[in-house]
């Protein structure tokens, strides 16, 4: 079963989102046959590398709203993490770009096409940007950060300015737009099916498991018993691997 998932590492509810599928996938008994795919959004692609001012200001600035309800929306994330056992710091929260870090996604996905080692540097991304108080645009906090993930260091730092990596992320967000996709995070399951938004882990585990049954359907027939007879209605057969 395929999945894919579109977030961005400045959105909070995607740090969250993506702890809740991890947990639910991570109790699903056909885990081993579950494809996860992490893609590329941006929430303000016009955010410059660095941000002169605090996430509370930037946030007000750009939705019109009293810095009072931006800080108590951050108190409501913040214990939404806290009770997935993250912690978010918007106080030391560094506003920046995140064009840079998604390339650097793609490069840890071509590295590594299981997607581990893209998944084990999106949480660190996802730490360091609401946690550390890291700027997910300075190459150096990257590098670092690729590495400590897995991916060998001059292949990170080439690829912070790797215009094929740019063309995949820039690819990412078309798609997003295509599919009608305005929000993250955003799952699409079995390339047929959407869940938008940090559901609760609940959500994630009757997901998982109802598409699943759907795209492995139980036979359609059941086995005939014959009264009488102390085995059910199956004899000698051939198969692929020869004949019984």
């Amino acid at each position: 079963m395929k999945i894919d998932i579109w977030s961005d590492i400045a959105c909070p509810w995607c740090y969250i989102g993506l702890t809740r599928f991890d947990r639910a996938l991570a109790a699903f008994e056909h885990r081993d046959g579950v494809e996860v795919t992490l893609h590329s959004f941006q929430l303000d692609p016009t955010l410059p590398d660095a941000y002169d001012g605090t996430e509370t200001q930037y946030l007000a600035r750009r939705k019109g709203l009293p810095e009072a309800s931006v800080k108590e929306m951050f108190g409501h994330v913040s214990a939404a993490a806290a009770s997935e056992g993250l912690t978010m710091d918007f106080d030391t929260l560094q506003v920046a770009n995140s064009r840079k870090a998604h390339r650097l996604l793609h490069a840890a996905q071509q590295a590594d096409p299981t997607g581990r080692l893209a998944h084990d540097l999106k949480l660190g991304l996802f730490r360091a940007h609401f946690t550390d108080g890291e700027s997910v645009s300075d190459a150096d906090v990257l590098v670092r950060l690729a590495t400590e993930a897995g991916l060998d260091a001059g292949a990170a730092r080439t690829a912070l300015d790797d215009e094929g990596f740019e063309a995949r992320v820039a690819a990412d967000v078309d798609a997003a737009r295509k599919l009608g996709i305005s929000g993250v995070p955003f799952f699409v399951l079995h390339e047929k099916y959407g869940i938008s938004g940090a559901q609760p882990l609940e959500v994630f585990t009757q997901a998982l498991a109802q598409v699943w049954d759907e795209a492995h359907p139980e036979p359609a027939f059941a086995t005939l018993t014959i009264p009488g007879l102390r085995q059910d209605a199956t004899g000698p057969a051939c198969g692929p691997d020869g004949c019984a």
